[in-house]
């Protein structure tokens, strides 16, 4: 079966949930989580959940686990966080949970990014992976970046990715 044909078969309405990791931002003032929140809704998908939790390991797991069980979301996408400043921890909480990676989403990600901000993109640690039957996009946190991700990777191959993700 080919591309266009798993795309053909794949769901055209998700449950997906938001989660945005920052030290900086609250609900009231999470641009990058509402953009996403409101193109998810414009892309047919049912948001779930939307949550700002601090740069910090435990809280971003209890969010993921929380989502997981009270929502149980087809997608998360996390935003912020998966940069080189200490405090940076998205990456450390959220990989180890993956039972499968999807190891090109990074560079495909780094290589739309260099082709906008040249050689700065080397900075961002973006991910992509699936937790159960759930798929976790961990993205940089402004608005540019989760536009860029958002556009060209994430809602184009959602449902194709929710498919093989479920098993179907």
């Amino acid at each position: 079966m080919g591309t266009h044909q798993h795309r053909a078969e794949a769901p055209l309405s998700l449950k997906l949930a938001v989660l945005s990791i920052s030290t900086t931002r609250a609900l009231e003032n999470d641009e990058s989580g509402h953009w996403i929140a409101r193109q998810a809704a414009k892309e047919k998908h049912q948001v779930v959940a939307h949550q700002v939790v601090p740069d910090d390991v435990a809280a971003i797991r209890q969010a993921v686990a929380r989502f997981l069980a009270e929502q149980s979301p087809d997608a998360i996408i996390a935003t912020g966080g998966t940069g080189l400043t200490p405090t940076d921890v998205t990456i450390e909480a959220l990989r180890p949970l993956f039972s499968k990676e999807l190891t090109a989403f990074g560079p495909i990600f780094a290589q739309l990014s260099y082709e906008e901000i040249d050689s700065a993109a080397i900075l961002s640690r973006a991910t992509a992976g699936v937790v159960g039957r759930t798929l976790i996009f961990c993205i940089p946190g402004s608005l540019k970046a989760c536009k860029l991700a958002c556009n060209a990777l994430i809602f184009p191959e959602l449902g194709h990715a929710v498919k093989h993700a479920l098993g179907r």
